[in-house]
């Protein structure tokens, strides 16, 4: 057990001993660093009130849709500028990466999560600027041609704020694509779905779920 006030180790280091690397399920072409029932997450992602759920350990349905559909469909980002809102493992930055785009951002508020993206990056020999930033209150980020945003409506008050985001990014120019695997909250009336791909959602005890990829109406 864990002694309080013990120092958490570098997110890194934990990282390469502790989560193993394997294949995504349904995307065999990107392997991460995930997370097993014997790799202590909770040494790393603390238990206090104020630390992030450790979401990036694991990939779920929303980033593995989109990172599905950017891999078969690469004229999707191949030349543009790519930000991955909210992007955990960086699954669904590396797959715009793998797919051509001209450059990738990954932003996420949990410092663990950037060291993962740095590590899974490397792992499929992808460049990727990782950032640990909260900018969903934001105006829309500057030099981006298409937004990703995967598994960002599980929650109703994140949903809300989520929405504001992409509309604002839509405002300023920006596309944005959403891929959700139907959860309560994902807002049908304001998206228009453009795919749908079988994968297998964390959240669904690892069974295949069938997911979408949106745009704003």
């Amino acid at each position: 057990m864990k002694r309080p006030g013990t120092p958490r180790p570098d997110p890194a280091t934990f990282i390469q001993a502790n989560l193993p690397i394997s294949p995504v399920p349904s995307i065999p072409e990107i392997r991460l660093h995930t997370a097993g029932p014997a790799s202590g997450l909770w040494r790393l992602a603390g238990r206090g009130e104020a630390d992030p759920p450790p979401y990036w350990a694991y990939p779920w349905a929303g980033g593995a849709v989109l990172a599905r559909h950017l891999l078969d469909r690469p004229e999707t980002v191949a030349g543009r500028r790519v930000l991955d809102f909210g992007a955990g493992s960086g699954l669904v930055a590396i797959a715009a990466a793998k797919a051509g785009a001209r450059a990738v951002t990954a932003v996420d508020i949990d410092v663990n999560a950037v060291a993962a993206i740095g590590l899974n990056a490397a792992l499929n020999d992808v460049h990727i600027a990782a950032a640990a930033t909260d900018i969903i209150d934001g105006p829309p980020p500057e030099e981006t041609d298409l937004l990703l945003v995967g598994d960002l409506f599980y929650d109703p008050a994140l949903a809300l704020r989520a929405m504001a985001f992409v509309r604002r990014c839509q405002a300023g120019g920006i596309e944005v694509l959403i891929g959700d695997p139907e959860r309560a909250h994902l807002p049908h009336r304001e998206l228009n779905r453009i795919a749908s791909h079988t994968v297998v959602d964390f959240g669904a005890g690892r069974e295949p779920v069938q997911a979408g990829v949106y745009s704003l109406v």
